[in-house]
């Protein structure tokens, strides 16, 4: 069997795309606290789209069917929110509390992906889910509370639910996108027009940003692209319900950036979550039984 259908390629690949963005999410923190979440929101997506663009355009793609730009238009529209409404959240709220909170993303898609895409969903993957999900609770039961949960937590939090069903939404796109774009493609067109849209809101929200901020926005723009090609090429070999399990490696991930860039120290409940959660991703990526698959 050759790397490029290889079960676990696309697994690995998504694993690593989840590394980049939640390393890329700590940088918009520190800019989003600096600048503002929709000023950061906004330059983040405009730098990114200077990063890819520039690389598609140079292979002299052919421009995108109707069909094909109207799925990158839906994409782009539910992104910029979906993203504005987390990093705002960021704001309000621990950088791993938040990407622990935002899980829910994963267990929604997981079953929009069989209601909009006809996807079947294994037992292995339901499984998959309900450990992640597990181990997600054992390491935020482990952590939240510690804190004040006051005004600006619960808007932390509300804002943080309505990222959650758009990015579970966003699931079904991407999947939908890989099918029949390049990653190169769907890259550009997510940042550009996820920037555009948000530009429409500029004369209200707007803010001027500081020189500082301009360093982690760059970061997080390239951070971005990667992670956005990184996803984009594990959808587009494997199905939405085998790879969404690899989003609650996000809090590892969290923990840590947490741990080497603050030395924040990694809890007994943050390992056996992790336990939990790197199980359940195991068995999202054993194979179905021939004759189960011969039945669905």
């Amino acid at each position: 069997m050759s790397p490029r259908h290889h079960p676990l390629l696309p697994f690995a690949v998504a694993l690593t795309g989840v590394g980049f963005l939640s390393l890329m999410d700590a940088f918009m923190k520190e800019a989003a606290l600096m600048t503002g979440a929709y000023t950061a929101t906004v330059l983040r997506a405009f730098i990114g789209a200077a990063i890819i663009a520039p690389i598609w355009l140079a292979r002299a793609p052919a421009m995108p069917s109707r069909a094909v730009l109207k799925l990158h238009l839906e994409r782009g529209l539910v992104s910029a929110f979906m993203a504005l409404s987390f990093f705002y959240a960021l704001t309000k709220l621990p950088l791993a509390e938040a990407i622990a909170l935002s899980f829910i993303a994963p267990l929604i898609a997981l079953y929009l992906a069989r209601v909009l895409l006809g996807e079947a969903i294994s037992r292995n993957a339901i499984l998959a889910s309900l450990l992640g999900f597990a181990g997600t609770l054992v390491i935020v039961g482990g952590r939240i509370g510690t804190g004040r949960f006051d005004d600006e937590t619960l808007l932390g939090v509300a804002a943080l639910f309505v990222s959650a069903v758009l990015y579970a939404y966003n699931f079904i796109v991407i999947r939908r996108q890989a099918q029949v774009a390049g990653p190169l493609e769907i890259a550009t067109f997510h940042s550009g027009v996820g920037g555009l849209v948000l530009l429409t809101l500029a004369p209200f929200l707007w803010e001027a940003p500081g020189a500082a901020a301009l360093l982690p926005l760059v970061i997080a723009g390239a951070l971005t692209v990667a992670g956005s090609l990184a996803i984009a090429f594990a959808y587009a070999r494997a199905p939405a319900s085998v790879l969404v399990p690899t989003e609650y490696s996000g809090f590892v991930w969290a923990a840590g950036f947490g741990w080497l860039f603050f030395r924040e120290p990694v809890t007994w409940p943050t390992l056996a979550g992790t336990v939990l959660i790197v199980t359940g991703c195991w068995l999202a990526t054993r194979p179905a039984r021939p004759e189960r698959v011969a039945a669905i």
